[in-house]
């Protein structure tokens, strides 16, 4: 009996590789700003990507307004009254994310009837896929372009796999295994220094564990925003605009990089955990000043480099150890959430590769790079100059090279008439909206866009020659 499945041949004008947030954001643009048909692929059984696989406790560490996909609004916008963000926007759930991101694929892409969606299935290249359930297999004729979605992918710590040998008898697990202990330990030890360490640590201060009981291992200290800064809203639009002028003034200011960095914390645009430790990465993940003050509070941190190796009564670090007795939870929060992936072009023929456009933004990106195709002449080069990739940030310098390039791309938008309304009508753009509906007697956010304006020029020139030197 033959048993060989046959290959099922489809035709789409946009062939989508990735239903995660990126390649949702860009379906929901063509699909409002175009008449074209797309097939997406994607390996897992639901949308959103990442999020299928994040902790239980995980919430978007950005407001919701600028976040999800363009036609449909993500989140409610009311300001938590308790906890550690209170006083700011709520932050959106995993749960709700999740929920957000099917309730897109089912009730706006496949109702539309110009999107057809293939999840449990792996793209193996030159138009095809296979059903990872089936076995079936799919030769797609691509009338337009194909879109790679998972280029920047995003890493979690549940489908990660750490760098460094565990001892079998140690209790050892992702962050996702918090919520599941089933006794409370002698203590804990949380792995990592960027978000999802944060994140591990405030959540069991939540949970009034005793600082002294956590051990946080950070091999790099890392640079903040303050999320009072990233507000959008009218009645906070005065903390954004001030945060932007902040840094351009410490740019024209600034004598070397050291000296930018130190104008940066003094004005408020970035925050450290110890005042005594130089950060040495920036991954831009954003805390309010509650949470730091928190963090502050846990005082086993442990400097020593990156974990190496851990023993039944050990952890070895890249420059020394450290005892650790066996009923502690060791909380691995080492995964890299950002892709380091190596940057190309974003049009290349027949290929669209989503990256960053703008720092930090990456689903603001995805929507923005989908009016490019659906509204510029079929020209890769122009299309390229109006979206310069910028690489996901790592090192503390790299704040000035990705800000650079953004900064860049901002001023060609600026100057384009039909991108400048694109971007104020755009829910994903933040702020543009807002700058634009400053009434003649909104004093105070005025001055300080005459201080932007002011500053803007010189500090471009700095920034230019700070990105030069590193």
């Amino acid at each position: 009996m033959n048993t060989t499945n046959k290959v099922k041949h489809l035709e789409t004008d946009y062939l989508i590789i990735g239903a995660g947030a990126s390649g949702m954001a860009f379906a929901d643009t063509l699909l409002t700003e175009t008449n074209a048909n797309m097939i997406i692929v994607d390996k897992l059984q639901k949308p959103g990507g990442h999020w299928n696989h994040a902790y239980p406790f995980v919430t978007l560490h950005q407001p919701a307004s600028f976040y999800g996909v363009s036609s449909t609004k993500l989140g409610d916008d009311t300001i938590d009254e308790s906890g550690f963000n209170r006083g700011l926007i709520n932050l959106s759930t995993g749960t709700a994310i999740n929920a957000y991101y099917q309730q897109i694929m089912s009730n706006r892409f496949l109702t539309s009837g110009r999107v057809n969606y293939f999840p449990m299935c792996e793209y193996q290249g030159n138009g095809q896929f296979r059903s990872l359930v089936s076995g079936e297999t799919f030769d797609v004729t691509v009338n337009k372009k194909i879109v790679d979605a998972i280029h920047m992918k995003t890493k979690v710590p549940s489908t990660h796999s750490p760098n460094f040998s565990v001892h079998p008898e140690m209790k050892f697990t992702p962050i996702n295994g918090l919520a599941n202990l089933k006794r409370a330990p002698e203590s804990y030890v949380i792995i990592g220094g960027g978000k999802t360490g944060i994140d591990a640590c405030l959540w069991l201060l939540e949970h009034q564990v005793d600082p002294h009981k956590i051990t946080w291992i950070i091999s790099r200290d890392a640079w903040f925003t303050d999320r009072k800064n990233t507000q959008p809203t009218f009645e906070n639009l005065k903390y954004f605009l001030n945060d932007r002028a902040c840094q351009l003034e410490a740019l024209e200011k600034a004598e070397s990089i050291p000296d930018l960095f130190k104008r940066f914390e003094e004005s408020g645009v970035l925050l450290r955990l110890d005042k005594n430790v130089t950060p040495k990465m920036y991954h831009g993940a954003t805390v309010s000043q509650i949470e730091l003050k928190q963090l502050r509070r846990i005082k086993n941190i442990v400097r020593l480099g990156r974990v190496k190796q851990i023993e039944k009564d050990s952890i070895q670090l890249a420059q020394g150890n450290i005892a650790i007795n066996p009923n502690v939870v060791l909380v691995d929060c080492s995964a890299n959430a950002l892709n380091h992936s190596e940057m190309k072009p974003i049009f290349e023929k027949d290929m669209i590769t989503i990256q960053s456009v703008r720092a930090g933004q990456l689903v603001f990106s995805a929507a923005f790079i989908a009016h490019i195709e659906a509204t510029f002449p079929d020209d890769d080069s122009k299309k390229n100059d109006f979206c310069k990739e910028i690489p996901m940030p790592d090192k503390a310098t790299d704040w000035i090279k990705v800000n650079a390039l953004s900064f860049s791309n901002q001023n060609k938008w600026s100057a384009h008439k039909e991108l400048t309304k694109w971007l104020y009508n755009n829910r994903l753009d933040g702020f543009s909206h807002l700058i634009g509906n400053i009434k003649p007697d909104e004093k105070e956010l005025l001055e300080i866009l005459a201080r932007i304006s002011k500053s803007k020029k010189s500090a471009m020139k700095k920034l230019k020659k700070f990105a030069a030197e590193i």
